[in-house]
């Protein structure tokens, strides 16, 4: 796509600069994001329109945000890739369907936003490789919301594609829009070039006081000297513009605007109130509206005027131009040329379009408008597009003449709108819903969806009893929905850190186990609300064994589609809390962690991604596989920043802790607690203890330990309590309280009997050895130990339980044998990278007598966690196109990476990664001892 010839610049040399060299990176194959922010009228668009001029021998593609497109899903990113849509059908299979059912090219499940950015992604990428490829996208604020969403994605994860990205956002609508990208920000000319731009445009002489005050009045704001100066000479300027008030330049530029409507003959402003009402610039449609309404267009005084350009399609002079035509007409003219619009839409081509217009032609309520409008919102939500859903049905409760069904398009609008994460939206129509009268099944929906707008919000134990509520109400009305929201209640009061309060897990279960709601859409699910509402109504007896059943089905139950995928990745979380804390069932946890990764990969499911990769994260460290673990931490970090996600701690919390590092520590166990504190998280606060009590034991400073996992088992929450114990029992005996940790083994015995695990028979029998009198049964408790979690493959317990094994054979001077048990702690957690350990087993050793040489980091430790990730899914035989579909990166960016690898590792191709890449397991395989002397 060609661009115009542009006037000479003023007074934006450096800006310009900037921007020659992002097409200079380009030339030379490096993609870049520009984000040029300002006021109305500050020159961005000049800018723009700049960088496509320079832009010789690159494709340049553009799209431009249009304030009435704003509901519509999709209809800016459809712009951006129209002149690639030719090779849609050359895509991976899940990046086409996703990307012609957003584009409404196909009928399917609604498309995840994330896998059709991969999709454009993958369109530009491929387009890249004839030609640089540079995207110019102009007022992104008026973008509709999940084609910004998707444009943001995509421009955070350009690395090493020949793509440059560069967008205008007009500030302060824009503000948030695309924040952290690279930005240019652009400001008013200076006085010397705001004078010289003033002097260009006006004729005669300027007085240069005259020029100054002017430039001076308009901030240096290049649209306002250009506008405001229009047609006038320098002597109707000689007393300066009218600087009376408060109005800002864009308000006196649209007034400018304004001025120039009423001499227009009224066939011409109407047909400028038809093109500003139809933002499509479609020639056609704007004549067939005019036939309509009877007038015979005359667009000439409107271009004479400086308003309009004519050419393939109409275009104003600029955004304030069209929306001083609309804000200037008359209610009663709007929706004249609204309904003409409706009229000569097509109702097959253009159906939610139509809708919107007759919509906006309406003076009261129309059943047969909303009816379109509620099908339109259908069609919306297919697309994926959550908030054009949200806003048509918004629109369709204002037109609905009778009461009980405008309460439920309300209801239904407020939902959307708290999908599309607009809260303050769905409170205002879930407020206008609540006054409307509804039926029993909505007033339960009602009340769950200000359950989860209060928990969104506080993440509060207040949000419980609502749910409850709720699940009550559905279980009268025999709704499916009420298991999924009494398991909903249990996940609010896990996450909120309280089990025994009123209204808390316990009351929830109790409260499910005495329903008599039907079953859910999910048998599997229904299983595993049996399982935890049993363990926490009936103990542990009774409900390990009930979650023991609950496991098969959850775990290998069939998706056999997309919403059937999401419901399943929703519930993943009680899942793993319960078979993490109350099974202790590692390998249960890395077949649901695993699985949710892999699903959440393949439905593109990126909203759910980062938790499940949280997940398996500490999968990775209960394994002894520390880089493996920050490396999923890292992604799941990067995608929630990509995403605007708040991000998952917890995983993150026990790696620091694991690896000892307390300066680094320091600073996430106060931002835990602070999270506890403000925004409702209370659950954090007993990780934070039990991480805490992980750390001071690895440091051997056993008094701060004992303080740190007492508060964990005192907070009593869902989760964390056990593993709380587990370190309890340890600095409780180090610190001479003997009764302390008796007691603690006894609730720990409690807690583990039931769950017969390796993991919790380990535990459990080394905790047993910290405090017996007897010698023999010490030393036969610790093997069994390190047999039972050896089994389960709780390698970081293996390494302890050999450290502690140990430390005990030295205070009984079998020195020989403390030799060997330290030795293998003191590799193991070398190797993992667990330094405070390392160190403990070090001077164990030394005081054995021996003397301990830390062996060198591995060459693989220097990758970074994506290269480290991208390395081993190449080792494994993927292709570098499988891999970009797994990580959501392009087959260019993961080349860059394998190249930065290959530097690294020192190889030359991926056929040496394999050997590069063995890993310095934990279990000792593989990988040399360290240094003894």
């Amino acid at each position: 796509m060609s661009a115009t010839a542009l006037p000479k610049l003023v007074g934006r040399r450096h800006e310009c600069a900037v921007l020659d060299d992002v097409l200079a990176g380009l030339r030379a194959g490096q993609s870049a994001v520009c984000v040029i922010r300002g006021e109305a009228g500050i020159g961005k668009s000049v800018l723009l329109e700049y960088v496509a001029v320079q832009a010789s021998g690159m494709t340049v593609t553009r799209a431009q945000g249009i304030e009435a497109d704003m509901e519509l899903a999709w209809a800016s990113l459809h712009q951006l890739c129209a002149p690639f849509l030719g090779a849609v059908d050359d895509l991976p299979e899940p990046q086409r369907d996703a990307l012609q059912v957003a584009f409404g090219m196909a009928a399917g499940d609604p498309p995840d936003r994330f896998l059709v950015g991969l999709a454009v992604l993958t369109l530009l990428t491929r387009a890249s490789e004839t030609r640089p490829v540079l995207a110019v996208v102009d007022d992104v604020h008026w973008f509709d919301q999940v084609s910004l969403q998707t444009l943001e994605f995509v421009a955070r994860r350009l690395l090493a594609e020949s793509v440059a990205m560069v967008f205008t956002v007009r500030d302060p609508e824009g503000e948030g829009a695309l924040a952290g990208l690279p930005e240019l920000r652009i400001g008013g000319l200076d006085e010397q070039a705001g004078g010289e731009l003033l002097e260009a445009s006006v004729e005669g002489r300027m007085e240069p006081r005259v020029r100054d005050r002017l430039v001076a009045e308009t901030r240096g704001n290049p649209l306002a000297l250009l506008e405001l100066s229009r047609g006038r000479t320098a002597a109707e300027l000689a007393y300066g513009l009218d600087a009376a008030g408060l109005a800002s330049v864009s308000s006196r530029v649209e007034q400018d605007y304004a001025g120039r409507l009423p001499s227009l003959p009224d066939r011409t402003r109407t047909l400028l109130l038809i093109a500003a009402a139809e933002p499509v610039g479609d020639v056609r449609l704007l004549l067939r509206a005019a036939e309509l309404l009877g007038i015979t267009p005359d667009a000439a005084p409107a271009k004479a005027a400086g308003l309009i350009e004519f050419g393939e399609s109409i275009r104003f002079r600029h955004p304030l131009a069209r929306s001083a035509v609309y804000r200037n007409a008359d209610t009663a003219q709007r929706r004249r040329v609204h309904q003409a619009l409706a009229e000569a839409t097509d109702p097959v081509l253009e159906p939610d379009r139509r809708a919107w217009h007759a919509a906006q032609a309406s003076d009261g309520p129309d059943e047969a408008v909303a009816a379109s409008l509620d099908e339109a919102a259908e069609r919306a939500r297919q697309r994926g597009g959550v908030a054009a859903e949200a806003v048509l049905l918004e629109r369709a409760a204002a037109l609905t003449p009778d009461p009980g069904q405008r309460g439920r398009r309300a209801l239904a609008a407020a939902e959307a709108h708290f999908s599309a994460a607009a809260p303050e939206r769905a409170t205002e129509l879930a407020a206008l819903a609540d006054l409307c009268p509804l039926s029993p099944l909505d007033r339960a929906r009602l009340a769950r969806l200000r359950a989860r707008m209060l928990f969104g919000r506080s993440r509060s134990d207040e949000a419980a009893p609502l749910l409850l509520d709720a699940a009550a109400q559905f279980t009268a009305e025999r709704s499916p929905l009420a298991r999924e929201t009494y398991l909903e209640a249990i996940s609010a009061t896990v996450f909120a850190g309280r089990v025994h309060g009123p209204h808390g897990a316990r009351a929830a279960a109790i409260a499910a186990r005495s329903s008599s709601a039907p079953p859910s859409a999910s048998e599997a699910s229904d299983l595993l609300l049996d399982g935890v509402s049993t363990l926490l109504a009936d103990g542990y007896e009774l409900g390990v064994p009930a979650l023991v059943r609950a496991f098969a089905p959850f775990a290998h139950e069939e998706l056999g589609n997309r919403d059937a995928a999401m419901r399943w990745l929703l519930s993943v979380p009680v899942a793993l809390e319960s078979f993490i804390h109350h099974r202790w069932d590692l390998p249960a946890w890395d077949a649901l962690s695993s699985r949710a990764v892999r699903l959440a990969r393949e439905v593109g499911a990126l909203s759910v991604l980062p938790p499940a990769l949280i997940y398996y994260g500490g999968v990775q460290i209960h394994h002894g596989d520390f880089v493996a673990a920050r490396r999923m931490i890292e992604e799941a970090d990067a995608i929630a920043t990509a995403t605007g996600q708040a991000p998952h701690r917890y995983a993150t919390l026990v790696l620091a802790a694991w690896r000892g590092d307390e300066a680094a520590a320091a600073g996430l166990f106060e931002e835990a607690r602070t999270n506890a504190t403000e925004h409702g998280e209370v659950s954090l606060l007993g990780i934070t203890s039990y991480v805490q009590g992980v750390l001071y034991n690895g440091l051997a400073r056993y008094d701060e330990a004992l303080v740190a996992a007492r508060a964990g088992i005192e907070h009593d929450g869902y989760n964390f309590t056990g593993l709380s114990l587990v370190e309890h029992i340890e600095a409780a005996f180090h610190c001479g309280e003997q009764a302390q940790a008796r007691d603690s083994l006894d609730r720990l015995v409690e807690l583990t009997r039931a769950a017969d695990t390796g993991w919790a028979r380990g535990v459990q029998a080394r905790s047993r050895a910290l405090l017996t009198g007897s010698a023999d049964e010490a030393d036969q408790l610790y093997r069994t130990a390190i047999d039972e979690l050896a089994a389960d493959r709780v390698v970081v317990e293996v390494a302890r339980t050999h450290l502690v094994y140990g430390e005990w054979l030295r205070r009984v001077r079998r020195r020989a044998d403390a030799r060997d048990q330290l030795r293998t702690a003191h590799q193991m957690f070398d190797r993992m990278g667990s330094l405070a350990f390392t160190e403990r087993a070090r001077r164990e050793l030394l005081a054995t007598g021996e003397h301990v040489r830390t062996r060198d980091a591995d060459t693989a430790a220097q990758l970074t966690a994506q290269e480290a990730q991208i390395a081993a899914l190449a080792a494994g035989g993927m292709t570098n196109a499988r891999i970009g579909a797994e990580l959501f990166l392009s087959p260019h960016t993961v080349e860059w990476h394998l190249r930065k690898v290959y530097t690294k590792l020192d190889i030359r191709s991926r056929r040496g990664l394999a050997a590069a890449l063995v890993p310095a397991r934990a279990d000792g395989a593989g990988t040399a001892a360290p240094t003894v002397a």
